[in-house]
């Protein structure tokens, strides 16, 4: 069973660096609180903060699983870029999709026909592995793929303006909808925004029109 000891200012801090360094998420992990810390006057006789975290027998075992899927997926990818001709190498590495906790990041040269137009090739192979993976463990698995880190990018342009945004329906108490997006996109404003203390956002439209709204919180 994983555990770590942790100092920082505030428990709270301390947590949040321990399911960094972990990879993992606060349902995943028991805390023990060792010391709460002190802020002190001005700074002086301040004392930090000391947890230690151990991470949960269920979520050991669900990471020995997703292991176990995530190897199975970079087979199955690697099996399909051989049959398409594609010389490229496929990386496993920790997900930045809070929703796929494994991503195969494809890397190689002229790789833009696996992205396709507004990244569609790059959906359809996504749900191509998924297909195969789920065929072959007999239950469906959510990997991540991406290429040459096309949709992290792409994500943390979509997060920024969200954000933005969300600050102008704030503002202006008036809502914005934004053009049509693939699910993924509309999921991660929606992760976003999610915390937001002055908007809420929903889905609307049918197929590839939907949508997210972003309006303003009831006051």
């Amino acid at each position: 069973m994983r555990e770590l000891e942790i100092s920082a200012r505030t428990v709270e801090e301390a947590t949040k660096v321990a399911l960094e360094q972990l990879g993992t998420t606060s349902d995943e992990i028991e805390v023990i609180v060792l010391k709460k810390g002190k802020s002190g006057l001005l700074g002086v006789g301040a004392e930090d903060a000391r947890i230690r975290v151990i991470v949960t027998e269920a979520a050991e075992a669900r990471s020995e699983g997703e292991d176990d899927a995530a190897g199975t997926a970079r087979q199955v990818l690697g099996d399909i870029l051989q049959a398409m001709g594609i010389t490229a190498t496929v990386d496993l590495e920790r997900s930045y999709d809070v929703n796929e906790p494994v991503t195969l990041n494809i890397e190689g040269d002229d790789l833009g026909v696996l992205i396709g137009r507004r990244g569609q090739a790059l959906s359809s192979l996504q749900y191509l592995v998924r297909l195969i993976v789920a065929e072959r463990l007999k239950r469906w698995v959510s990997i991540n793929v991406d290429v040459d880190w096309y949709k992290k990018r792409h994500y943390e342009v979509l997060t920024k303006l969200a954000l933005r945004l969300a600050e102008q329906v704030a503002r202006g108490r008036h809502a914005i909808t934004m053009e049509p997006m693939p699910p993924d996109e509309r999921r991660i404003v929606h992760i976003t925004l999610a915390e937001h203390a002055a908007v809420t956002t929903e889905s609307t439209g049918d197929g590839d029109g939907r949508r997210v709204v972003i309006q303003a919180r009831k006051r």
